[in-house]
């Protein structure tokens, strides 16, 4: 499994469940004005969550290409620590993370990965963990701001450490505030590159066997 997929799980263990001045892109947004206490409502809503089942549609703008690139595919999870990301259109791939074991599979090859002999997953691992209990915002691993609107809050979260600037500029969230589910997932590549993941059909807290998460 190369660095970049590496990296890609970790992207996607942060979109479990998941303060300055308003950016342009930001357009619509403002700054969260009392900062502790959505951190208290994130954690708590957090801890709420045991299940989650999605579709999910990506859409990929490379810089060297004019075109986006888009899959589509079926995102499940199940506390604690249970992940399947299923790629199924134009490509299939599979991850699946349950424990300190992850599975990673293709259309021609099989990994199996134990997350405790790798440093880079051991990180994966504890960026998951933060994500799961919606402590991610006190992460040594990110410097994040959090901004709002009337439906929705929308974190901005930048990489502290060397490691991770090699892959990712920024990681947008924007999260619906209704239930804080994450509606959708925007990675900043230090390159230029933009991979955004739009989630639709959620369904929190319904029965998911233990079956889907088997390695």
């Amino acid at each position: 499994m190369n660095s970049k997929r590496k990296l890609g799980a970790l992207a996607w263990m942060c979109f479990i469940l998941t303060t300055g001045a308003v950016q342009a892109q930001y357009a619509g947004y403002k700054p969260v004005a009392d900062l502790p206490a959505f951190k208290q409502r994130f954690a708590a809503e957090s801890q709420k969550v045991q299940s989650i089942t999605a579709d999910f549609t990506q859409e990929k703008v490379l810089t060297a290409l004019t075109e986006k690139i888009t899959s589509y595919g079926k995102f499940w999870f199940k506390r604690s620590n249970r992940v399947r990301i299923d790629y199924t259109k134009p490509f299939t791939y599979r991850m699946v993370m349950n424990g300190d074991k992850m599975l990673v599979r293709d259309d021609q090859k099989e990994n199996r990965i134990n997350v405790r002999s790798n440093k880079l997953f051991q990180q994966v691992n504890r960026i998951m963990i933060d994500c799961v209990q919606g402590t991610i915002l006190d992460s040594k691993d990110f410097t994040s701001r959090v901004f709002e609107n009337d439906k929705q809050y929308l974190l901005e979260m930048t990489p502290a450490g060397k490691s991770l600037k090699e892959f990712f500029k920024t990681i947008v969230l924007v999260v619906e505030k209704k239930d804080y589910s994450v509606r959708s997932i925007e990675m900043n590549e230090p390159a230029g590159d933009v991979t955004t993941i739009s989630f639709s059909n959620k369904t929190l807290n319904a029965t998911v066997a233990d079956e889907v998460f088997a390695l």
